[in-house]
């Protein structure tokens, strides 16, 4: 949209939204041209829209975990990056604070805003170039986009999250983190160059040799110092055909025996891994695992299942194609959708696990562990190299093997003493694998301090402390997190 499409315009049609044309200075809201009596100043001029109206605002006070509401005074779609530098600007002149918003999977609050900005990225949702071994892209394009694009061209991105419906800006500013991570690391370790709106509202280039210490406090740095806007991502040749193999054990210890083998001889391309129920009240362990190919040459399923140790006869094999395989997931959520859970509240948790002590943890956690205490929600459990990391904001424990234990969990209302029960769990537990050496995947229904994140970003805590005086002084962006709360 040009920098001469005025908002009366773009906002023709549009019956439930004003045009706001500026900031009440006294009343501290927005000036409407129904309204436009009192002393304000002008909005900048934007090439997209600023939304008022309260069906924008009750959305984005909504996200995938539907636990936290918080209430936005505005919400902006962006025509363009400049329209984020401008609303920045404007917000840090009137002290309003911002927050991010990319397809608002956040499960608490953590993409809301109270009577701040949301900047929803949905709307900068451009591929601006692919090449043979990267790919710009705007902030808020979904993986699943991308990849198909890439897949024409024979190509992929090395990691993809296990839901691929994710903006490219809000799993880099988490971590990114899937069944490929042993090979190649998290999603923001396979970034080549940024593009990042600062708090200061200065439009800034980043990477691993120009503007260091924005690139590293903005990666896996949960919006803290910037908006990243763009993002120039890796790819590698892609194949085909994924074949997939699904293996149950009975056991855990041997379960994460096998699972530690076949990462440390990357015998295959993806590995991941579930608790299963048993069907008699106790769990099962599913290891997921899939090679990667190209007709004619197919993989050889003895060799890629010598010395596991699964229980005979269990054994699932099956072809997919490659985007298939990776898509898997969109059946289960239309499904879900349909039947209005996938609106239903997500008390989910995810905890980095330490390889000493997983099969002790998760023994315990599974030996008081029901379905009704997950809401029927999948567990996952799966292990990862820590010498593939990094980035230093993304945290794990101190040791060469991490397991990745996410209970995701679905609280069915109306009962709210059930999502109490969750979070409290949630602490618990959290607390439990910290006093183990552990960590949390900063994606969490979780309750968490100050000194929580204090906790979770030592040794680093000083380097982000000073990033976000520098890029972000007047503390504006994602509040929701609580990082500096008192600030």
């Amino acid at each position: 949209m040009g920098q001469n499409t005025s908002r009366r315009s773009v906002l023709q049609g549009l019956i439930t939204s004003a045009i706001v044309i500026g900031f009440d200075l006294t009343t501290r809201s927005w000036v409407t041209s129904a309204s436009a009596t009192s002393v304000f100043e002008s909005l900048p001029s934007l090439d997209g829209v600023l939304y008022t109206d309260n069906a924008t605002l009750a959305d984005a006070s909504i996200d995938f975990g539907n636990i936290v509401h918080r209430q936005p005074i505005a919400v902006l779609k962006p025509g363009s990056i400049e329209d984020i530098v401008q609303v920045i600007q404007f917000a840090r002149t009137h002290k309003l604070k911002v927050a991010p918003r990319g397809q608002g999977h956040s499960v608490y609050g953590q993409s809301q805003v109270e009577a701040g900005i949301v900047i929803d990225l949905s709307t900068l949702n451009k591929i601006h170039f692919i090449g043979t071994d990267r790919a710009i892209v705007d902030a808020g394009v979904v993986w699943s986009q991308l990849l198909q694009q890439t897949l024409a061209m024979g190509l992929t991105p090395p990691v993809l999250t296990d839901y691929i419906e994710l903006s490219v800006g809000g799993t880099l500013s988490v971590g990114g983190i899937g069944g490929a991570t042993h090979r190649y690391g998290v999603q923001v370790d396979n970034v080549l160059e940024l593009k990042v709106v600062t708090g200061i509202g200065h439009l800034e280039t980043c990477s691993l040799s120009y503007n260091r210490n924005l690139w590293f406090a903005v990666l896996a740095g949960l919006g803290q110092c910037g908006i990243i806007v763009q993002a120039t991502v890796k790819l590698i040749p892609a194949t085909t055909n994924a074949r997939v193999f699904q293996l149950y054990y009975d056991d855990l210890a041997t379960f994460t025996r096998d699972q530690r083998q076949i990462i440390n001889d990357e015998r295959f391309n993806y590995v991941e891994g579930q608790l299963v129920s048993n069907n008699a009240g106790g769990w099962r362990y599913l290891l997921e695992a899939a090679s990667f190919y190209s007709p004619p040459s197919i993989p050889n399923n003895n060799r890629l299942l010598r010395e596991l140790n699964y229980t005979p006869g269990t054994q699932q094999i099956e072809d997919k194609t490659y985007f298939d395989f990776l898509n898997r997931l969109a059946p289960t959520v239309a499904f879900l959708k349909s039947i209005g859970v996938w609106s239903y509240p997500h008390p989910w948790l995810n905890l980095f696990v330490p390889g000493s002590a997983v099969n002790s943890f998760v023994g315990e956690v599974a030996a008081n562990l029901t379905l009704a205490d997950t809401g029927q929600g999948p567990i996952l459990l799966y292990p990862v190299k820590t010498k593939r990391f990094g980035l230093p904001n993304f945290r794990v424990p101190n040791c060469s093997v991490v397991f990745l234990f996410a209970l995701l969990r679905t609280a069915v209302p109306p009962d709210d003493s059930v999502i109490t029960k969750m979070l409290n769990d949630n602490r618990r537990l959290f607390e439990q694998n910290r006093d183990l050496g552990g960590y949390q995947y900063p994606v969490n229904a979780l309750s968490f301090s100050k000194k929580d994140w204090q906790q979770h970003f030592h040794p680093v805590w000083g380097n982000l402390v000073s990033a976000k005086r520098r890029y972000d002084p007047d503390n504006l962006l994602t509040p929701s997190q609580g990082i500096f709360s008192n600030c």
